[in-house]
């Protein structure tokens, strides 16, 4: 079989989500008025995908983006630093829902990383950008099913290492994933089942529901009764669910405590610590800004990682990382009241970055560090075999 054909290439620079989350409004301004003098309409859309998205304005992100793609597919990342490895990251259409932000990852590092999108329904190129190492950044989902399946197709004739294998993307859905851990030792993993409205429940009430393909809470709730499952499909119709096992993990306190960690070529490295009074926990919600108490105790779960939460749940983690054959991977747990490792679910796509504001997390840049420069580290290692 015929390799891929590799060609010397200098696609336009953008400054992606990581970047202009630093830049000041002048200089954010000063961004939008270059790009939309520079000429350049495949650069001009999609910076502005990118400005649209830093304000959340996701339906403008998506219809800039979809412009940006029909006069450019090949986007090169802003960096200053003089370039150790050229790193390509193959994506599909869509935001960071969509794709790994693998730019917060790679933020200051001296990797030079160009952007490569593919569309669905299309032929795969002629022609790659060279580069000494591949991330596939495509999530896993119903929508990047087939550009996943296209990619997996490629990797026999692929000239160059590639991380994370697009076969392998698929053990992130949730239904699957709960097949591949669910017998794991020191591990538990509520059972989940893929199904359409009217389908048979295979589990007892409480549960928690969600439409497929969605994220961050999107359309979950939590159910007690069948009447209440008639009403959630009423109000919330879609093509299929996932519905998993409800499992109560609160605290002695009542608080409910849910941890982000990264496994990068099998080893774990801790992203964040969420805790909250709600059993549904995300980060932004959980009140950790408003919150010295619950700040410090990240701190200490952040710092003591290695020689605690990592050390005690090795094994478990370390079964995850073989189980998904994915080199990075993040999962949502949580220490279960049986002592085991509550795992909520795995992801490739799940947000890891050193955004936050140091004059209220001052431990975490430090700690992330670990994490990025694992990352930088794995590349270079794939890179040289």
């Amino acid at each position: 079989m015929q390799a891929i054909s590799l060609l010397e290439a200098s696609p336009p620079t953008v400054f992606p989500m990581a970047a202009l989350l630093r830049m000041t409004p002048p200089q954010l301004q000063a961004l939008i008025a270059n790009v939309h003098q520079d000429g350049n309409l495949g650069l001009t859309f999609m910076q502005m995908a990118y400005v649209f998205m830093l304000s959340n304005q996701h339906e403008a992100a998506a219809q800039m983006q979809a412009r940006a793609l029909q006069h450019q597919r090949v986007y090169r990342i802003a960096n200053d630093q003089t370039a150790a490895l050229r790193l390509l990251v193959v994506m599909g259409p869509g935001n960071m829902q969509d794709n790994t932000p693998i730019e917060f990852v790679l933020d200051g590092s001296a990797i030079q990383t160009d952007l490569l999108f593919l569309v669905p329904g299309e032929a795969f190129p002629a022609t790659l950008p060279e580069h000494d190492i591949a991330f596939i950044a495509i999530g896993e989902s119903d929508k990047n099913a087939p550009l996943l399946a296209q990619l997996q197709a490629q990797m026999a004739r692929w000239p160059r290492p590639v991380v994370n294998q697009p076969g392998a993307i698929p053990n992130c859905a949730r239904n699957r994933c709960y097949r591949l851990l669910k017998d794991l030792a020191g591990l538990c993993m509520a059972k989940t089942q893929r199904l359409q409205a009217g389908d048979a429940l295979e589990m007892d009430y409480p549960i928690t529901i969600r439409p497929i393909d969605t994220q961050g809470g999107e359309g979950l709730a939590r159910i007690h009764s069948a009447t209440e499952l008639a009403d959630y499909y009423a109000a919330h119709p879609a093509p299929a669910y996932y519905a998993a096992q409800y499992i109560d993990y609160r605290s002695a306190d009542g608080l409910y405590r849910k941890l982000r960690i990264v496994l990068i070529d099998g080893v774990p490295f801790i992203c964040h610590l969420a805790i909250s009074d709600h059993w549904m926990v995300h980060y932004l919600s959980a009140g950790m800004a408003e919150s010295a108490e619950k700040r410090l105790e990240e701190q200490r779960v952040m710092e003591g990682f290695e020689q605690d939460f990592a050390l005690r749940f090795s094994a478990p983690l370390a079964a995850i990382a073989d189980a998904l054959q994915l080199d990075y991977v993040t999962i949502d747990c949580a220490e279960g009241l049986d002592g085991r490792l509550l795992v909520f679910e795995a992801d490739s796509r799940g947000l890891i970055h050193a955004a936050d504001p140091t004059e209220l997390y001052p431990y975490k840049p430090a700690v992330m560090q670990k994490a990025f420069g694992a990352f930088a580290a794995l590349l270079h290692r794939r890179a040289e075999k």
